[in-house]
């Protein structure tokens, strides 16, 4: 068993699993997250922006010091979309570089096949009995991915739709218009049909949702009376509750998302595309496989990448 810290670093969210590792499961230590927003202005600007940079390499100063403190052997830093996308990535990289120092860790920009990979590695851990061949579907900030597999993966794609992409593209307003909520569902639909013909999507036996907005629009249709990540992992919910629960969010205003009693404050404007994102692939999934219930994974490519790190067995 080798202790591991894990940290994905996203668009919207720098995230920390502290676990102990073998070769296919894990024990979790700890685990937080915090919203950083390190890709907020990318997609315009092509630049991470210097508070969203300060504030993530603070958080990261932060998490090495507890990896430390716990005697993890080994940490992964893994970061996705917003450091792959912006012109002055070589500046986040020197500031992790620092902050690891003493784990001679790097962040790997990773490509969206390896993400997809992690992503499903993780989500799939504990799924025992679910009908396959699985699909996992990892909304992010600034990108989804979508991995098919059994025990294994099959067909693997990244697409440039996610809750902090859309959100900026399209949903300005409080709440977001039709006029403003139509142009981002024709965004979603060519991400979506393009992914299709990448990775099959009739057929599946199971729908599994990762990440924040999928357990975010979890908590809400379950109607919970506060965050409980035991009572989101696993849950199954109709095609039906799934798609009233995205619906209500996206015409929602800020202020009475903020109220719900599940709700991550850093979540509260950008939720109603995430929303949006998988009402739209629950729909396609419910055409094109004819799925009537989804599931929510509370573990995702942060378990992915810890269980990555196991040392193989002894031969």
């Amino acid at each position: 068993m080798t202790r591991v810290g894990a940290i994905d670093c996203g668009t919207n969210s720098i995230r920390l699993l502290i676990a102990d590792v073998v070769p296919g499961s894990l024990h979790q230590v700890h685990r937080e997250m915090r919203i950083v927003r390190l890709g907020h202005g990318v997609d315009a600007t092509g630049r991470i922006g210097a508070e969203p940079m300060a504030r993530t390499l603070a958080a990261a100063a932060d998490y090495a010091a507890q990896c430390q403190e716990a005697g993890c052997e080994a940490v992964r830093f893994v970061a996705t979309s917003a450091s792959r996308d912006a012109t002055n990535a070589a500046d986040f990289v020197t500031g992790v570089q620092e902050a690891f120092a003493a784990f001679g860790t790097a962040p790997e920009v990773i490509s969206g096949q390896e993400e997809a990979s992690l992503s499903f590695a993780g989500a799939t851990t504990g799924l025992q009995g679910a009908p396959a061949p699985h699909l996992v579907v990892d909304i992010g900030g600034g990108s989804t991915e979508f991995v098919r597999g059994t025990d294994r993966v099959e067909q693997a794609v990244s697409v440039d739709i996610g809750c902090v992409r859309m959100t900026e593209r399209h949903l300005r307003s409080d709440p977001p218009t039709e006029a403003e909520i139509w142009p981002a569902l024709g965004d979603i639909t060519v991400a979506v049909n393009s992914a299709a013909e990448q990775v099959d999507l009739t057929g599946v036996g199971t729908l599994v949702g990762v990440a924040g907005s999928v357990t975010t629009v979890t908590a809400h249709a379950l109607g919970l009376g506060a965050y409980r990540p035991e009572q989101i992992h696993g849950a199954e919910l109709s095609v039906e509750q799934a798609i009233a629960a995205c619906t209500d969010l996206v015409q929602m205003s800020r202020a009475d998302r903020a109220a719900l009693p599940f709700m991550h404050e850093g979540r509260v404007d950008v939720i109603g595309a995430g929303a949006l994102v998988w009402r739209s692939i629950i729909q396609r999934l419910q055409h094109d496989s004819g799925l009537t219930t989804v599931r929510a994974s509370e573990h995702d490519i942060l378990d992915g990448i810890a269980l990555s790190q196991a040392a193989p067995s002894a031969g």
